[in-house]
């Protein structure tokens, strides 16, 4: 398999697709089960080495046995030809080739020999590429925010949290106990730089570490009041640029995140950003003259106030400091890009329901052949023009392919064969499907049908809302706790996943829509959507089930005060109200944008917003999840919605995952089980 085309392996692909929509071949093979769903390892990201002839392959899997998932390396190599696992204790993440292709450095939380049990330091880590054990770079438990090779591979510069010294330790335990100071305890970090690590076993942890708790062989360049999210050095390691955080990882400041410029000897720093976005993926020019970063979706723009406008890509020239937006005619939402050694630009973009890829210039853009589906995290640094990238549908997990050509993606090789179990099970069909809004707009979702169903009408449909908002269902490969659509559809449900207002890949206009009416405005095209499906005789009227989580939960607690339309509802992280909401919330400042303003600028708003208000109207069989460590939606919107129901005496139920703040990441039988009791709340109210 790894030495196949982009193009065999699509055309493959299809024929297995086209022959599974078949209904006797449907039959023939069985549909995926939740335990074999639940168990696909996520490809998270892939990097190409400087040569272009090796790749280090990031994942994520969940480990049943000890209740957490195992974040994995791989490493493919052209002399083999294959993919091998790299790494095997503890959670391997955020790996970074030398420059000169020697070594790979990463994050891990394994143990160093001294370490307690409960230990869960994550520490920089070095391993060779010709084989041995890996080494970290430090000992101390000080755990990395970020990092990156120094240009001449003798080492790393990293960020950590200023540490408190011995003494300010006790000072603090003394006078403090175990209370936490809210503001006051947040501190910036430190960039540091630190030397390769002698090639020997792991060291024992310290007992006797330095008063300042720092590694001996740590040069300090820098003290920032900020948090430092990530560090670029030059290409000749004259100057290293870093984008800034908040110290609390709470994002209530827009100013908090912008980008600088220092030296490897710590002048500096210049601030070379000034605006209300938030910055992030720095990359430089090959000739050190320029500094590429992007700004993500629902990130805000260089171009004004802070608002919720689609993806975007600029250029800082350094010599006249000005910043140019790049692919600025594109309608979609630039996502991840990469920059090669000549210099071209190379970006994924999202249009609708497809992401593909594109050569970006000044103004213009140019899309690269490729086959319909979605492509994700291009990487072109290799020195050899090569390209690496993630590619899928919603019919073919996600895998990693390598282009010789960078602007030939359709001349791409696969490397992996990650969850070849969902080739072996009947597979779901879908179609997009448009309808008209009520002020004239057309909206876009997508249609999952059953196997074998595709075209069927009267089904029993089942409404799952993407979370974000600025964010898109699309002809992707999804198989987890929160994007579950092939599994239901397993199950003989039609699924629709509305592209409502607010969602990416349709233009600044569309996204914008969504202020001040945060659910009210998307709400009415989802439900014009579900209209439309029963009127053209697609969906079953009696058997309308609606969820989704996040976002999509927040819209579900909505929807049921505004139509008893649903049979059942399944709802997970979802605000019902705005205020305490917006108090909890770590990204305060993008929901005051939503409602146009704050709880007393615009109260108003906040309350016609809310679900609570309205919640007299629910008579839909509710379930009700979250983590009881959600910094984003606190739980407590969950069990005040639970409150609202049981008052009613409407059916509900409430499961609280301990432990899990919003992405459901830490134990894996959390999401498990609530996609198992989901299902089956669906079927008991809406299936039968």
């Amino acid at each position: 398999m790894p030495t196949e085309r982009l193009s065999r392996f699509l055309a493959a692909s299809l024929l297995s697709m086209l022959a599974a929509g078949a209904s006797l071949h449907a039959q023939q093979r069985p549909p995926i089960s939740l335990d074999e769903f639940m168990s696909a390892t996520e490809v998270t990201g892939a990097r190409l080495s400087p040569s272009g002839e090796a790749a280090v392959i990031s994942t994520s899997t969940a480990d049943w046995k000890n209740n957490r998932f195992n974040d994995e390396l791989w490493l493919w190599t052209a002399k083999s030809n294959e993919t091998v696992r790299l790494t095997h204790t503890g959670s391997s993440t955020m790996p970074r080739w030398s420059p000169d292709g020697k070594y790979i450095a990463f994050t891990s939380d394994r143990h160093l020999p001294g370490d307690t049990d409960d230990d869960s330091t994550e520490r920089v880590w070095v391993l060779r590429t010709d084989g041995g054990e890996a080494a970290p770079f430090y000992t101390e438990k000080l755990a990395v925010h970020t990092f990156q090779w120094k240009p001449d591979s003798s080492g790393i510069y990293l960020s950590v949290q200023i540490p408190l010294t011995k003494a300010e330790e006790s000072a603090q335990k003394q006078q403090w106990k175990d209370v936490i100071r809210w503001r006051e305890q947040d501190r910036g970090d430190l960039l540091m730089a630190l030397p390769l690590p002698a090639e020997q076993p792991p060291a024992a942890v310290n007992v006797d570490e330095p008063e300042n708790n720092l590694p001996s062989n740590a040069r300090v360049l820098l003290r920032s009041s900020l948090a430092i999210t990530q560090i670029a050095p030059s290409p000749r390691d004259h100057q290293i640029a870093y984008e800034s955080g908040p110290p609390s990882r709470r994002m209530e400041n827009p100013a908090d995140y912008e980008i600088y410029l220092t030296t490897s000897e710590g002048a500096g720093p210049k601030r070379l950003t000034d605006n209300q976005a938030v910055e992030s993926g720095l990359k430089w020019a090959p000739e050190g003259d320029r500094l590429y970063f992007n700004v993500r979706a629902a990130a805000g723009s260089l171009e004004g106030k802070y608002k919720d406008v689609q993806g975007r890509i600029y250029a800082i020239n350094l010599t006249s400091k000005q910043i140019t937006r790049l692919g600025a005619d594109f309608s979609g939402s630039w996502e991840d890009f990469s920059v090669s050694p000549d210099g071209t630009v190379i970006a994924a973009g999202l249009l609708g329901t497809q992401q593909q890829l594109y050569r970006v210039r000044e103004r213009d853009f140019e899309e690269l052949a490729g086959a319909t589906g979605s492509y994700a995290l291009p990487d072109a640094a290799g020195r050899n023009q090569h390209l690496l990238f993630l590619y899928s549908t919603v019919t073919q997990p996600t895998q990693v392919f390598l282009a010789a050509d960078p602007l030939r993606p359709d001349h791409a090789r696969v490397l992996t064969s990650f969850n070849p179990i969902f080739s072996q099970r009947a597979q779901p069909q879908w179609q997009k499907f448009r309808w008209k809004a009520d002020d004239g707009s057309t909206v876009e979702g997508m249609l999952i049908y059953p196997p074998g169903a595709l075209g069927k009408k009267n089904l029993r449909m089942f409404t799952l809302i993407h979370g974000g908002p600025a964010d898109a269902d699309g002809d992707r490969f999804g198989a987890d706790w929160y994007d579950w659509a092939t599994l239901a559809a397993a199950k003989g449900w039609l699924v629709f996943r509305p592209n409502y207002r607010g969602s990416s890949g349709y233009g600044d206009d569309f996204e914008l829509q969504i202020s001040p009416h945060i659910v009210s405005r998307p709400g009415k095209d989802i439900l014009e959507g579900v209209d439309a499906l029963v009127k053209e005789g697609y969906a079953d009227p009696n058997h309308l089930a609606i969820g989704g989580y996040s976002y999509g939960g927040y819209m579900t607690d909505w929807l049921i005060t505004q139509t008893t339309r649903f049979k059942a509802a399944v709802t997970g992280a979802g605000a019902v109200e705005n205020t305490a909401n917006w108090g909890y919330d770590d990204e305060t400042f993008d929901d005051a944008w939503y409602l146009g303003g704050t709880p007393w600028e615009n109260p108003a708003m906040y309350q016609s917003e809310a679900a609570i208000f309205q919640i007299n109207k629910v008579t839909t069989p509710t379930y009700i999840v979250g983590g009881n460590g959600d910094n984003r939606v606190s739980f407590f919107e969950q069990i005040l919605l639970e409150r609202a129901l049981q008052k009613l005496n409407v059916p509900h139920e409430l499961l609280l995952f301990p432990g899990e703040n919003h992405p459901l990441d830490k134990n894996p039988w959390h999401g498990y089980i609530k996609v198992r009791e989901e299902l089956k709340w669906l079927d008991k109210y809406a299936g039968q």
